[in-house]
Formats: C-alpha cells, sequence, structure tokens
C-alpha cells in the first residue's frame, strides 16, 4: 500500500515537471526574437488586467467596511449606470454591470466627522498596495468667525493601488443644511507618481473646483456582488454634479471694509438684517418648491460681495431670476406666504419685474433676458412710462453661503458687480439713483399708452 502512494506521488511530480516544461519552452518560443521592451508592455498590460478597477475597488470596498469608515460611492459614471440599469428593469446574471467599466478613477465620499486618517485604516491600505496623496485647505466653517484662527483640514484624499485611484471626496456639513467639499490642489512631491500612472486631473470631476450639494440620504446597494453604500436618489445627486461650483464669500476683504468704513451696529441696522434675512428664507423656501433658480442681484449682491452681509441702508432685498424659469405659481405661492404684492411692471417678454413687501421690507424680483452675448433685466419709471435697460456680460450661477443659506450668485462676480456698480463698487455710497448711476443702465424707450394698465400695475 505504501509503495503505492509513493509512486503515484512520483507520477504526480512527473507530470507536474512536465507542464512545467512545455509552459517555460512555450514563453521561451513566444518571446525569441521580441525585445525588452515589447516583453515589459505585455507585462505591464496583465499588471493592468489583474488590477481591474472593479478588484480595486472591491479591495477598498471591504477594507473600509473591516475598519467601519463609512465611505458612500459617488462616482458620476457608476451612479448614471445604476440608474440606467433601474430604469430598463434589466437583469444580468453573471455579468460585471456597474464596476468593471474602464476608468483610471473612482469617486467616493465621507462626511468630515466620520473621517479620521489617525487610524489603522491607513496602514491597512498601505499593507494591501494602496500609496496616497492628499490636499488640505481651510475649515471652511471657521472663516466667517472673525476670532477664530485658520485650521487647515483635509479636502481630497487619492488612494492609487497599481493603475486604479480612489479618489475619496471629504464633505463637511454646513449651517445644518448643505454638504460642501473643496478643490483639488495637489503638492508638486506627488506629481510624478500621478503622472506615471496616466493621471490627469481633469479626469476627476468632483473636485475641480469647491463645490456645494443638498445633504443626502444614503442607502445599501448590491453592485456586482459589492455591499456599497449610495445616495438613496442617484438622479437628483447627479444633477447637481455640473451645477455644484461654490465662490466663498471673500471675508478678509469684507473685513477690511468694514475696518476702513465702519459697520452698522445700530438696533435699525440689526433689525433690518434680521428681517431681510427671514424675507430671503422665506423666498428661498418657496422658489425651491417650485423649482425656481434665483441669485443675489443688485444690493443684496453687493452687500455678499462686498461686506458678506446685507447692506442695512439699503431697506430692501434684489434677487433675478431667468425669465425663461418664470412660472404663474410664483406670485400666488408669495402671496400665500404672507407677502404683499406691490407691484407688476412689463411683461413677460419686455422688462418683467415683481416687487413684494413683508414687514416694510421689499422683495425686488428682477427677470433676465439674453441677447446676443449680453445679459439684462429691465426698469420702468411709472410717472413717465420710460423703459431702462440694464446690461450685463454672460455669467453663469455659482453657489455661495449668505445669511447661513446656501444661494447662487453669478460665478463672474466682480464683473456683474462691476457693470453694475462700476469700478468704485468698493466704497460706500449711501444715496443712489437706480435710473442714473449705474453705468450699465441705458434708456430703452417708452411704453405705449395703451398698454399702461399691463405694464405698470400697482396695488395699495
Amino acid at each position: 500500500m505504501k509503495r503505492a502512494v509513493v509512486l503515484s506521488s512520483l507520477l504526480a511530480i512527473s507530470v507536474i515537471f512536465m507542464f512545467l516544461q512545455i509552459y517555460f519552452l512555450s514563453f521561451h518560443n513566444r518571446s525569441n526574437g521580441r525585445d525588452h521592451t515589447e516583453l515589459t508592455a505585455e507585462i505591464r498590460h496583465h499588471e493592468k488586467s489583474m488590477a481591474s478597477p472593479n478588484n480595486v475597488i472591491k479591495l477598498f470596498v471591504n477594507i473600509t467596511a473591516a475598519h467601519n469608515v463609512p465611505v458612500f460611492l459617488i462616482d458620476p459614471s457608476i451612479l448614471q449606470t445604476i440608474v440606467n440599469y433601474q430604469k430598463s428593469g434589466t437583469k444580468t446574471v453573471g455579468k460585471c454591470k456597474y464596476l468593471c467599466h474602464s476608468r483610471l478613477v473612482t469617486t467616493f465620499a465621507i462626511l468630515h466627522n466620520h473621517w479620521n486618517p489617525q487610524t489603522q485604516f491607513l496602514v491597512t491600505l498601505k499593507k494591501n498596495g494602496f500609496t496616497w496623496t492628499h490636499t488640505t485647505g481651510q475649515d471652511p466653517r471657521l472663516l466667517s468667525v472673525p476670532s477664530m484662527n485658520a485650521i487647515d483640514v483635509s479636502l481630497h484624499y487619492l488612494f492609487i493601488n497599481s493603475h486604479h485611484v480612489i479618489h475619496l471626496v471629504i464633505f463637511f456639513e454646513r449651517n445644518d443644511n448643505y454638504w460642501w467639499h473643496g478643490p483639488i490642489t495637489l503638492q508638486d512631491t506627488f506629481d510624478s507618481h500621478i503622472e506615471t500612472i496616466g493621471l490627469n486631473l481633469s479626469a476627476v470631476l468632483i473636485g475641480q473646483h469647491a463645490g456645494a450639494y443638498d445633504k443626502m440620504e444614503i442607502m445599501q446597494f448590491k453592485a456586482d456582488g459589492l455591499k456599497i453604500n449610495v445616495p438613496r436618489y442617484p438622479t437628483l445627486f447627479l444633477e447637481q454634479v455640473p451645477h455644484s461650483q461654490f465662490i466663498e464669500c471673500n471675508y478678509a476683504r469684507a473685513k477690511e471694509f468694514l475696518d476702513k468704513n465702519g459697520d452698522d451696529n445700530s438696533a435699525d441696522a440689526v433689525h433690518f438684517r434680521v428681517k431681510a434675512k427671514n424675507l430671503l428664507s422665506k423666498a428661498k423656501e418657496l422658489l425651491d418648491q417650485i423649482g425656481i433658480q434665483f441669485w443675489l442681484s443688485s444690493g443684496t449682491c453687493l452687500g455678499w460681495f462686498r461686506e458678506c452681509n446685507t447692506i442695512s441702508h439699503s431697506k430692501d432685498v434684489d434677487i433675478g431670476i431667468w425669465i425663461k424659469d418664470y412660472d404663474v405659481r410664483l406670485i400666488p405661492a408669495l402671496q400665500m406666504s404672507g407677502l404683499h404684492l406691490k407691484h407688476i411692471f412689463g411683461k413677460r417678454e419686455d422688462s418683467f419685474e415683481l416687487s413684494f413687501l413683508a414687514d416694510d421690507i421689499k422683495l425686488d424680483i428682477f427677470f433676465f433676458y439674453e441677447e446676443g452675448n449680453t445679459m439684462w433685466n429691465g426698469g420702468t419709471q411709472v410717472k413717465s412710462a420710460k423703459k431702462f435697460k440694464y446690461v450685463f456680460p454672460r455669467f453663469t450661477l455659482c453657489w455661495t453661503e449668505f445669511l447661513g443659506m446656501k444661494v447662487r450668485v453669478p460665478c463672474q462676480s466682480q464683473a456683474y458687480i462691476e457693470a453694475n456698480y462700476g469700478k468704485d463698487w468698493n466704497t460706500r455710497v449711501m444715496e443712489w439713483d437706480w435710473k442714473k448711476n449705474p453705468p450699465n443702465v441705458q434708456e430703452n424707450g417708452y411704453w405705449d399708452s395703451n398698454e399702461w394698465s399691463q405694464v405698470m400695475q400697482i396695488f395699495g
């Protein structure tokens, strides 16, 4: 019996040896006549296939799960694939649907209060072949507090495993109503490593600039057998990605202005600012419900840009809306919320303008039109029926924080301000004639007397 076992073992070893000889002979023949560069390319290709996105993602997610690091997937390409499959109802068994698509970067996120880089988590990543770099910036929640010193915090991590990158975005919750992330800025010391794997930062879709998002509810989703956390409503997140750019108010500039000109902290000024905040908050809530985009305009935009606050002597709140976004539900919704309709000037196709009153503060809504390379809003002088036009260079919209709210402003903020207030926007002006002072104002003819009842409606 023992002899039979020994003979069987020898036979097995002989077979294995024979196969090894055949393999090495085959490899030698395939290599014959090929240079070192070709062989190296083949080996690298083999390494890349072994480090497919699917394998690297699974490794990363399993390590985060083992260390209770609550990351969630926000990669636009994968989320879009999830949405597409959910819409189609397609059920594919045994096929990699979500994670295997060819790409260099996969993006995850984590909330700042859940992120602790001084843990065993990073040690485990390193043991499993990951290297990393990260970018830092000032904690945005402290920028508006003069008594607080700036503190650098981590904003983004890039975890690199062979030829795939896991991008980790760190979200900060601000004012309990939205999530913010900073921009990616990498140190030169890591640029060579990034170049080695062929990563161009333009491939990183989230992080080219600071961004702001509505708070998200996170759920677990099974993708290709892997349990990952994703936004519960991925379509809502995807819709925000291309319009997420965030501009921080320049608090240093505001301090310089207020140190030079003084800050009005009188009882009247404080009372106005409280009422202005309440009015803007109410308007934002209603416009968001209807789905109408708006931005800070005129004096309210100047106050944000120059002082990071309202201009106390302005006595009103100004917002802009694209005329194409006008909705017939707007006026009734504001009226039902307690705002009194003060006037309707112009008409939908020309110089439309609304004004409401709440607790002796006006909410002025200016509607903007596109014309060639410019954008404009109109104005009407009732006693003369004269029309005015305020012309701006074309602009897009970004998010900012103002009075504790996430609101929009023109991305090209300074150009917008200078168009409306000139190069001397940083000088406080107590008296302002809306028909003469703005550098961008143009006379635009007169309303026909037959239209007066329609284009100049004033309510008691």
